[in-house]
């Protein structure tokens, strides 16, 4: 699996947290290929979803996107939690400094958009060495309904070398990056273009642009 996910300062590859309300219960969305809901609400599988800390929550006639509505506090705020086949996209749309400025852990400072170890002091500008900074321990307690590997003490898998097997791989691939970057075209946003090329590529699969 290959997450993608942006900073507050549109740095790619980190986590975005969300208001503190939305703490007080844990919601997991796992990918599927299928258009059916799958998700689990307090541990509970397809339960009561109605709102999420007190924010309204709809789900798509495909139930391949929820909607959490901040609007009530938030004005124009949201989160959106994408499926995509195995993929799972999360979009915060509007964030300010009221809602977000508090936020910490992997997704940085909202103001100056640093990143930090887990002391909130260290400085790490390494997006491999935050991301096995801030893999999740058994003293964190249990984030997901399901335990797939890696788990720490195993270290969390790095993105391979790209001008190593994943090179070499390219290189034998039925789809060329040319053909990628076609597919891609059509997206506004570059950097979206670069992470759909990038899908395309490692899942050889030229329908991973539906999930942008």
């Amino acid at each position: 699996m290959n997450p993608h996910w942006v900073s507050f300062c549109s740095n790619r590859r980190k986590l975005a947290q969300v208001p503190p309300e939305l703490d007080v219960e844990i919601t997991s969305v796992p990918g599927s290929g299928e258009d059916k809901r799958h998700y689990h609400i307090n541990y509970e599988h397809l339960g009561p979803l109605t709102d999420l800390g007190g924010y309204p929550v709809t789900i798509s006639p495909r139930n391949n996107k929820y909607t959490i509505d901040l609007d009530s506090k938030y004005p124009g705020q949201k989160i959106e939690i994408k499926t995509f086949k195995e993929f799972v996209s999360v979009k915060i749309i509007g964030a300010t400094e009221e809602s977000f400025g508090n936020a910490v852990g992997i997704t940085g400072d909202f103001k100056t958009g640093n990143t930090y170890a887990r002391d909130g002091s260290t400085v790490l500008n390494d997006f491999n060495e935050l991301g096995m900074e801030w893999q999740v321990l058994p003293s964190d307690g249990k984030l997901f309904h399901e335990m797939a590997r890696p788990q720490f003490p195993e270290l969390c898998y790095l993105p391979e070398d790209p001008r190593g097997d994943r090179a070499r791989r390219l290189a034998e691939s039925d789809i060329s990056e040319e053909a990628a970057e076609k597919a891609c075209a059509n997206l506004k946003d570059e950097l979206d273009r670069k992470d759909c090329v990038y899908d395309i590529l490692a899942t050889q699969d030229m329908d991973m642009v539906g999930a942008y």
